[in-house]
């Protein structure tokens, strides 16, 4: 979780796609539309890469030299472009994490629909306090107790998501090996089953099980996400790593949404899944 740089965000990378898309679709050179903004050619090609998010003065004008006068189209840019710049409240934790988390974060707050396996642990909009501080020592074992501090109060704020006026669809498939798996004290194992109970009567949170002996393995590869964007964001699969994230974006998400599935299809149904949830808690004494 430590912090790096990392060049824009994924907000500033896809606007920045759009508008390079937009220049080649009109066979427009880098160099000439540089000039058109009276920029050099190294400003223009960051905006494209997201290294750097275009301003909005420039955006109108680009728009205007590419011949967008699609008035959705435009508004859709416009609307990203605003959102590359303003702020959210994950951003006061910046110095704090990598700049792959803050994607992250973004992605849980503008999600319609976040599709998850978790192979190791429970994910982290459904952890319990205490099972999310046992689980992020273990994960940062050099960490400070400032740091850790800190990663703890971005993930129980992240949490928010699930309790908006409008929150996002989640479906969670847990591995059973990830709710028999002790993490601290027996107790704080116990709570976190339980809480995920609690979760799972919210209309919008849907929890499944897949068993041990469910048969055939649809994935051998470990824990992901799929998060379901508003348009014109595209669908985007996440997945960690000990050596960083890794963001891969639709139409390049086939085997995610391959392996997701499967694992769907093994899974227990909602209500089968909270009992078996309720019966390993009752074995944590």
């Amino acid at each position: 979780m430590a912090a790096t740089s990392r060049p824009g965000t994924l907000r500033s990378q896809w606007l920045g796609q759009q508008l390079r898309e937009l220049r080649d679709s009109k066979g427009i050179l880098l160099k000439e539309a540089a000039e058109y903004l009276q920029r050099d050619t190294a400003t223009l090609s960051r905006y494209e890469t997201g290294f750097y998010p275009i301003r909005r003065p420039d955006l109108l004008a680009l728009l205007d030299l590419y011949g967008v006068s699609n008035p959705a189209l435009r508004e859709k840019l416009l609307n990203l472009s605003k959102d590359v710049w303003q702020k959210g409240w994950w951003d006061g934790y910046a110095d704090d994490v990598a700049g792959s988390l803050i994607d992250y974060v973004w992605l849980e707050s503008r999600a319609t629909h976040i599709r998850s396996y978790a192979a190791m642990v429970v994910p982290g909009l459904l952890q319990s306090p205490a099972y999310a501080d046992r689980v992020i020592q273990a994960d940062e074992y050099e960490a400070t107790d400032e740091q850790i501090k800190r990663w703890y109060e971005l993930r129980m704020t992240r949490q928010q998501v699930l309790h908006k006026t409008d929150p996002p669809h989640v479906t969670a498939i847990l591995d059973e090996a990830v709710l028999r798996r002790r993490v601290g004290a027996p107790h704080v194992t116990r709570d976190q089953l339980r809480h995920l109970i609690k979760l799972s009567a919210l209309p919008t949170v849907d929890i499944r099980v897949l068993p041990l002996g469910a048969g055939k393995l649809a994935s051998v590869y470990g824990s992901f996400e799929i998060f379901r964007m508003p348009s014109p964001f595209p669908e985007v699969a996440y997945t960690e790593t000990l050596a960083g994230a890794i963001y891969t974006e639709a139409p390049d998400i086939s085997r995610f949404v391959h392996a997701y599935d499967g694992h769907m299809a093994m899974a227990l149904g909602s209500a089968e899944s909270v009992a078996m949830i309720a019966a390993i808690a009752e074995e944590e004494r």
